[in-house]
This record gives structure tokens, C-alpha cells and sequence, in this order.
């Protein structure tokens, strides 16, 4: 369980002018589920998800993970719980082309000081449709295979939470549909929080829907599940 309590985030400007990113924003998301966070450029809807990943800290409020505040970790510790417990997928990618797609891969559990064994390299390349092409390099892979290989390397460290930043930004219409029924798939057993401006993705997917507006939520509202009311 994630729960933001609170959180505000101003920037200031070379100039002295102070734009409100957050505004004592207050969320709770669940263990598992696919959720989209929606808004303009501006909205403060990327500053939301570098809070709850701890790219970022908040000027005021608490970010609950699992009981605990990494607002008030000190930098090891928020390094740490960057490294083992948030898995992120960003709209470019960020493989390494020169490294084969297993190395990509490994490089996670790698930064954590561990190796990555047969038997889970395999069972995630075939989970994410990547099975067969493990020695193929970064640069020898398509935009959607590259996505897969960062939504593989988020999984293997069996995150808390996995933070997509508009992961199907790059993608043709095609693409983007594998990948999104591949994150549905693994928001089954993931928490997965998705930042998009694409509100139809949003309704054809999300299990929840946050509208972000000027730093405060919007709307916050979760689809009817199919054969309910």
C-alpha cells in the first residue's frame, strides 16, 4: 500500500517566480492495478510519479510506503529503495544499446549486487515475448522489443510499484496496444502506475483514472468492471 498524505511541491524559478507543482495532494493506491494518471503538460502529474519514486522529495506531506516515509530517508536509503523496490519504464527506453537485451536486463539486479540466474532470465524473456532474442544488442531491436525489454527489467526485481512515464509515447498505434495489454497483464500481480495524456488509452485500460489539474486532483474516479454496476 502507497499513500500520499499531504504532498505539495513548489519550483522556483531564476527569476524568483514560485510555480506550484503539487498542491496537498492526497492518494492512496492498493498493492495491485493498473491506474492512469492523466493532465497537460504542467500539470504536476510527472512531479507526482518522481515523488513516489524518490527521483524527487516533496517540500511538505508523506509519502507511506508500506508504513513507512521515504520522505524522511536519508539518500542511501531512498537509493535503496529506488534500486530494489521501484521499477520504471520511461517513454525513451533508457537501454544501453551496446548490451545484449539479457544484459539490459540483469543490469537491474546487477546495481543490486546480485546475478541473475538461468531459470529467471528465461521465465521473464518469455513473459514479456522477448524469448529467442536474448543475445540480439539494444540497437538491434524495435522501439516496442526496447519497451519490453524495460518493462523486463523493471519485473525482475519484483518491485513495490512499477512507474511508467508515458511508456507508449514513442510507439506507433500498433505497438502501443501490445505494450499496454503487456503492462494490463502485469498489473494482475503489480501495482502499475501509468502517467499518459492519452485519455482513451486511459479508459480502455486503466482500473482507476486521476486527472491532475494545476497541481490538485481533478478526478479521481475507478472504471466499473465489466458484468457489474
Amino acid at each position: 500500500m502507497i499513500e500520499l498524505k499531504q504532498i505539495s511541491k513548489n519550483y522556483t524559478t531564476r527569476l524568483g517566480i514560485v510555480t506550484k507543482a503539487l498542491d496537498h495532494i492526497n492518494l492512496s493506491f492498493p498493492n495491485k492495478g493498473l491506474i492512469f494518471i492523466l493532465g497537460k503538460s504542467g500539470s504536476g502529474k510527472s512531479t507526482l510519479l518522481n515523488i513516489m519514486s524518490g527521483l524527487d522529495t516533496a517540500d511538505s506531506g508523506e509519502v507511506i510506503v508500506n508504513g513507512r516515509n521515504i520522505e524522511g530517508l536519508d539518500q542511501k536509503e531512498l537509493d535503496y529503495y529506488r534500486n530494489a523496490h521501484v521499477g520504471f519504464v520511461f517513454q525513451d527506453f533508457n537501454i544501453i544499446d551496446t548490451f545484449t537485451i539479457e544484459q539490459n536486463i540483469g543490469l537491474a539486479l546487477e546495481l543490486q549486487g546480485k546475478q541473475v540466474d538461468k531459470e529467471t532470465m528465461e521465465s521473464i524473456l518469455n513473459y514479456v515475448g522477448l524469448s529467442g532474442y536474448e543475445k540480439r544488442k539494444g540497437n538491434e531491436v524495435s522501439g516496442g522489443q526496447k519497451q519490453r525489454i524495460a518493462i523486463a527489467r523493471a519485473l525482475i526485481k519484483r518491485p513495490i510499484i512499477i512507474l511508467a512515464d508515458e511508456p507508449t509515447g514513442n510507439l506507433d498505434t500498433n505497438t502501443s496496444k501490445q505494450i499496454m495489454d503487456l503492462l494490463k497483464e502485469v498489473s494482475k500481480d503489480n501495482l502499475v502506475v501509468v502517467v499518459s495524456h492519452d485519455p482513451e488509452e486511459a479508459e480502455v485500460y486503466g482500473d482507476r483514472i486521476i486527472k491532475i489539474k494545476d497541481g490538485k486532483v481533478n478526478i479521481d474516479r475507478y472504471r466499473v468492471k465489466e458484468g457489474t454496476k
